[in-house]
């Protein structure tokens, strides 16, 4: 069976997919269930845009100019040579400048940021001054020794698989081509010339520089599939932007097929079929409908309130990247935003932000939620995301190291900046301010103290601070879990990430294929953090949330309400689907199944009386997608 079928609508950021395997785990009658066996040949990847097309492939190929060896001048031509090299910058720099205007034009100001690493590149000490030294020591061409600095950068590099250095490459690799270009006397590839007049195509490429994804046209490309890439790089970002269905890392995909193969992309489950039959094609044109009629289906939701069939209100909110998404979030149903994160503010970037572009970030949210809390973390940085101007130590295991509050704590001009810019944004709503992977109480005593400082100060700078905002601890790990009802005397609320609690607790990266099958969030020794931290919630009087993606995982929605956790956030795109499964549930049935389940001793078994207990509760025949989900027997 595809796990196309298994995917819950909607989980477009599930860290936590549900397989063959695993649906079997929750459902003892899942044989009853169809089965498809494709006979084109399927292949996985990462997904990175919704939405399944199908259509003939156009192979793209824009490698970077192969420059010919030797490369040697005379002496009395280096400095012309220089000058060459800072005229194919300059030139490189109006070209970028262009298409980031173009961008912030078509697609919005946070799209544009994207191209800010490769401007940034462009005039990096070391790779403008390595250039020239070795063109003025060694007598080598402005191509060659551009071509000998960029491959010293990307040796220094290529030892990490952290997505952020991998996105960083790719935007080296635009640049290179870029100037390479421009010294060799190379146009820019014209894609409009590379499709047919009329034909959409599903565009296959080893990877996809921004530059090159910014100009792809959603009336020409049915959809996009790279060997490469992360679902964070800058190019899965614009594809989404543009509504472009995508699939990154398949490996090797765009060696082993032709131009005029007809393919089926499931942007949403991550997998391409390869010349499918009458079949295939037939199960996913009925697939794409049945999701498309239950989507319209939930956003007749929206308006609906998410209440239990016994009464309890359940506040849902949504998940969040970027400034943008916030309508998005609204028109979904959203109450307010429950993790807005804020990364994208300094990835990528050689300087701290401005304090003013991240106020106006921050209000613009409040703006479209001015009655509704919005809950925003401070830097969750370190780990996979590090900008430039931290400069952060090599570390063994960096997921266990100077990371998000200890950072910020350590780093006192950037947290001030930040906490400036959301004290002034809290005029204009009801803002909530989270710290990320705290361990111990000290981090939360220092973190009130620094922001209670920022608060006098603007108050003297003749800011409206009238307003308080409230702070939060997010419960990630299990040193926060444990230390919850002392945590609870000194925050105003706690937002368990089970994400990380889940990595955390079972010592499981997250991010690995290998122990994908030991990364699940209805292990016992997370089920046992869980409701104690609700309970603890429930003693101090304080509103606990989850955040993570156990909470846009129906199941886990009615095991978390079952514990009394009174608030969920969840992507946009799941929150219609939760509050669905709210809407046709009993507290009192979840509240006996999590008795039931805090006495059992595995996954499979706390699955199956959730499983039971759901089904005995809710028609699932009412749940269009779900029946197919979970079975009907």
């Amino acid at each position: 069976m595809p796990s196309s079928h298994l995917l819950i609508p909607g989980s477009e950021r599930s860290e936590f997919h549900v397989t063959p395997k695993r649906i079997a785990d929750i459902a003892p009658d899942a044989s009853s269930m169809p089965t498809l066996a494709l006979a084109g040949v399927t292949r996985e990847g990462i997904p990175a845009s919704p939405g399944i097309v199908i259509g003939p492939v156009r192979v793209l190929r824009m490698e970077v100019p192969t420059v010919s060896h030797g490369g040697i001048i005379p002496a009395e031509e280096v400095e012309a040579e220089i000058a060459r090299f800072h005229e194919a910058r300059a030139a490189v720099r109006e070209q970028i400048l262009r298409l980031q205007a173009d961008t912030r034009t078509s697609l919005g100001e946070i799209e544009a940021q994207i191209f800010e690493p490769q401007l940034m590149m462009l005039d990096d000490v070391e790779v403008v001054d390595g250039t020239v030294s070795y063109i003025r020591e060694n007598h080598l061409s402005s191509e060659r020794a551009f071509e000998w600095r960029v491959l010293e950068w990307e040796a220094q590099w290529s030892h990490t698989a952290h997505p952020m250095v991998i996105d960083r490459i790719n935007d080296l690799k635009d640049l290179q081509g870029r100037i390479l270009r421009k010294l060799m006397g190379l146009p820019e590839p014209d894609l409009s010339s590379l499709f047919g007049t009329d034909e959409k195509v599903i565009v296959v490429a080893r990877d996809l520089t921004p530059s090159v994804a910014a100009q792809l046209s959603p009336h020409r490309v049915l959809g996009l599939v790279t060997d490469e890439g992360t679902r964070t790089s800058h190019s899965s970002i614009l594809t989404r932007s543009l509504h472009i269905p995508c699939v990154v890392s398949v490996d090797g995909l765009s060696g082993d097929i032709n131009d005029g193969d007809e393919l089926i992309l499931d942007g949403r489950a991550g997998l391409v079929v390869i010349n499918p039959t009458g079949a295939d094609k037939q199960h996913y044109q009925e697939l794409d409908f049945q999701i498309r009629e239950w989507e319209q289906e939930l956003l007749l939701l929206a308006h609906l309130d998410s209440t239990t069939q016994d009464g309890a209100r359940i506040d849902l909110r949504a998940n969040i990247d970027l400034p943008g998404e916030a309508e998005d979030a609204r028109s979904h149903g959203a109450r307010g935003i429950g993790l807005f994160r804020t990364e994208f503010l300094v990835v990528g970037r050689n300087a701290l932000p401005p304090e003013e572009e991240q106020y106006r970030a921050y209000r613009q949210v409040l703006q479209a939620f001015p009655n509704e809390p919005v809950v925003i973390r401070t830097y969750d940085l370190g780990g996979d995301k590090f900008p430039a101007f931290l400069h952060l130590p090599k570390e063994e295991n960096p997921f266990l190291g100077w990371r998000a509050i200890r950072l910020c704590l350590d780093e006192p001009d950037l947290f001030r900046g930040q906490l400036r810019a959301l004290i002034r944004a809290s005029a204009y709503g009801d803002v909530r301010i989270m710290l990320p992977m705290v361990t111990t109480l000290s981090e939360v005593e220092r973190s009130r103290a620094l922001i209670e400082e920022t608060r006098e100060q603007l108050a003297a700078e003749g800011y409206d601070v009238s307003r308080r905002a409230r702070i939060g601890a997010m419960i990630e790990t299990p040193a926060a879990a444990l230390i919850a009802e002392s945590l609870a005397d000194h925050v105003d609320f706690f937002s368990i990430g089970t994400n990380d609690l889940v990595q955390y607790t079972l010592a499981v990266d997250r991010g690995s294929a290998r122990l994908a099958h030991l990364y699940n969030p209805f292990h016992p020794a997370v089920v046992t953090l869980l409701n104690h931290v609700a309970t603890v919630g429930l003693k101090k009087g304080i509103e606990v949330a989850v955040c993570g993606e156990l909470a846009a995982h129906p199941l886990g929605a009615f095991m978390l309400i079952g514990m009394g956790i009174p608030s969920l956030s969840v992507g946009p795109a799941a929150l219609a689907e939760i509050k669905k499964v709210i809407r046709s549930m009993y507290q009192s049935k979840a509240r006996e199944a999590v008795v039931s389940l805090l006495g059992a001793t595995t996954p499979e078994e706390i699955l199956r009386i959730l499983w039971e207990q759901l089904r005995s509760d809710v028609d699932l025949k009412r749940f269009g997608g779900l029946s197919n989900l979970w079975g009907s027997g």
